[in-house]
């Protein structure tokens, strides 16, 4: 099977009828759960589905799966994530990336510094943050921004970046 993004955990069932209430975790969330999308409910085995029916609700999506129609058929599902997988993603535009696609990259400052490797990222308000570990001191939470963020070559799996001056903390 291809690889697995998660875009969504299923929290609850919704009425007797199979419905399904969903957290996304997805940047794309009308995409990702829109009529007809393919998805993965992961668990001990994996089950492929198709959705049915969406619509949004208070901040979560309800889905309704083809071949799931009752309660009894979906309760096993509650607390599963949702998945993609890789060949359903979908192409972005130029200058955006996947989560998965940051993760693990190497981060080198305007000095030619190596920060340390992406290994989080963190959406607290309008734009992400990257977490980026380093031994012995305090983690650097870098704000994805255009300003700070100078260059992504995924190719060469490293990131440069003009750190905001005071962002850095090693004074003890």
């Amino acid at each position: 099977m291809a690889n697995l993004y998660h875009v969504g955990k299923i929290v609850n069932t919704h009425g007797i009828r199979g419905e399904l209430k969903v957290v996304p975790i997805t940047d794309f969330p009308a995409k990702r759960f829109a009529k007809g999308s393919k998805l993965v409910v992961e668990g001990k085995t994996n089950v492929e589905v198709q959705v049915t029916a969406s619509r949004e609700q208070k901040g979560m999506y309800l889905l309704t799966l083809a071949g799931y129609d009752d309660i009894n058929q979906v309760l096993p599902f509650k607390g599963q994530m949702l998945s993609v997988a890789d060949t359903e993603q979908g192409e972005l535009d130029d200058g955006e990336y996947y989560y998965h696609d940051i993760i693990g990259l190497t981060v080198i400052d305007q000095t030619g510094a190596t920060l340390g490797q992406v290994s989080e990222i963190l959406s607290p308000g309008p734009n992400d943050v990257w977490v980026i570990p380093r031994p012995g001191k305090a983690d650097v939470l870098l704000p994805f921004l255009n300003s700070v963020v100078l260059r992504i070559d995924l190719a060469a799996h490293t990131a440069w970046v003009d750190v905001p001056e005071g962002l850095i903390d090693d004074a003890d």
